[in-house]
């Protein structure tokens, strides 16, 4: 099944949790001068027009990063995520939206490399069209959790390693519990984010066991909800699971999170929490 196109999502409240959970770790990354690799298992087109056929039909974008990019008391914490915004709009119109991959290309120094996998027969070309005149990325249309195996350890040691599968399928569920303890026994040291929809808990639960059987350590969790959780159809919140976190992640997440709550969901619906799942 491949009938999932995040361009109807784009730069929605979960987009800008994940998108924000990942400059921080990028961000932290930079902060040692020994190169990483950037790998995106599921990189979508990389670049979102917002008013565009798909964005403009569900309009989520609009209770997502157009209430928060431009307000003037955002934390400091979210410059590194808003300048990769700006990139793509210079003249101050939030016209475009960057998937995770350009917010990667934004943020990552000439040393660092880019792997990038998409599968869907639409949105590949898009990605591939992207970074066609950059030499730290690979593009390659192929599965993106056989890339925690393909791919893993890079030659530097050091990573972060997205996961945004669309969840089509039931299965995405354990697939990602699967690919992760695949990538973890060949790079145990790689910071490993996962992000995830809230549309039944129950199903939250169930992969939170999963990857706890693994026997991974230091796995920190970090939700944010704009409404209760409900057995009806939707997403309620989304979350971003980060194995080996950087150590100032927890802490800036319980900064940022009552800020982006209150912009996001001016109603005050839902909750944020930041849970240290399974430890050190």
């Amino acid at each position: 099944m491949l009938s999932y196109r995040h361009s109807f999502h784009a730069g929605n409240h979960a987009d800008v949790l994940k998108h924000t959970v990942q400059s921080l770790i990028i961000s932290a990354l930079k902060e040692k001068e020994k190169p990483f690799l950037y790998l995106d298992s599921h990189a979508g087109a990389g670049r979102y027009l917002l008013s565009g056929e798909h964005a403009e039909r569900t309009g989520e974008y609009l209770e997502g990063i157009a209430r928060i990019w431009q307000q003037p008391d955002a934390p400091a914490l979210l410059k590194p995520y808003f300048n990769a915004i700006r990139d793509l709009n210079p003249n101050g119109t939030l016209r475009y939206y960057p998937g995770s991959p350009l917010i990667a290309r934004h943020l990552l120094r000439e040393d660092d490399k880019l792997q990038l996998t998409e599968l869907h027969p639409s949105d590949f070309p898009l990605l591939r069209g992207e970074f066609l005149k950059d030499n730290r990325a690979r593009v390659e249309r192929a599965d993106g959790y056989q890339q925690l195996k393909a791919k893993l350890p890079p030659p530097t040691r050091r990573g972060l390693i997205l996961i945004d599968p669309p969840y089509e399928m039931k299965s995405d569920y354990q697939a990602v519990v699967k690919a992760i303890a695949e990538g973890h026994k060949r790079f145990a040291t790689g910071i490993y984010a996962l992000w995830y929809p809230v549309v039944l808990r129950q199903q939250i639960k169930h992969m939170l066991r999963d990857l706890e059987a693994t026997g991974i350590r230091n796995i920190l969790q970090i939700e944010l909800a704009v409404r209760p959780d409900s057995d009806q159809r939707g997403m309620t919140a989304s979350g971003m699971i980060v194995i080996n976190p950087p150590w100032k992640l927890a802490q800036q997440m319980n900064d940022l999170l009552p800020w982006l709550h209150k912009k996001l969901v001016p109603g005050g619906t839902g909750h944020t929490s930041v849970t240290q799942i399974v430890p050190e």
